[in-house]
């Protein structure tokens, strides 16, 4: 059953909202994003997977006190929409001061009858430089 465009626009409206707590390294609005349940995992590039949003919600703690000043510059990005489920796939261009790496992410989101859209999966991947990201 395809998308109207509303719920693909309120997943777009969250997963923005994810990198933007990112790069503000703000936890609060993080912690807004993610699903709090046990079923949540998140897989930062070169890290085990973590499960669970107490495992999550460190990483971010810790992510956020290295002083790292990371920008997002997002492109080939993707929404599909099923029933209360949804997922994004979309490359990170990240910049760190002068330099700069590609992370491929697969965001899922699962639709919450009070909170809307929860983040319920992050995975992201480094790309290598020889690596076609267009097929």
């Amino acid at each position: 059953m395809p998308d109207s465009g509303g719920d693909a626009d309120a997943v777009r409206a969250t997963n923005r909202a994810f990198y933007d707590a990112f790069e503000a390294r703000d936890l609060d609005a993080m912690s807004l994003v993610w699903d709090h349940g046990e079923e949540a995992v998140c897989t930062h590039p070169g890290w085990a997977s973590l499960r669970g949003w107490a495992k999550i919600a460190s990483s971010w703690f810790v992510l956020f006190q290295n002083g790292q000043r990371l920008q997002f510059i997002l492109t080939n990005e993707h929404v599909d929409v099923r029933g209360d489920t949804a997922w994004v796939t979309i490359d990170e261009n990240i910049i760190d001061g002068d330099r700069g790496v590609t992370v491929a992410a697969l965001n899922v989101f699962a639709r919450d009858a009070t909170n809307g859209w929860r983040m319920v999966v992050h995975h992201g991947s480094a790309v290598g430089p020889t690596v076609a990201t267009e097929g």
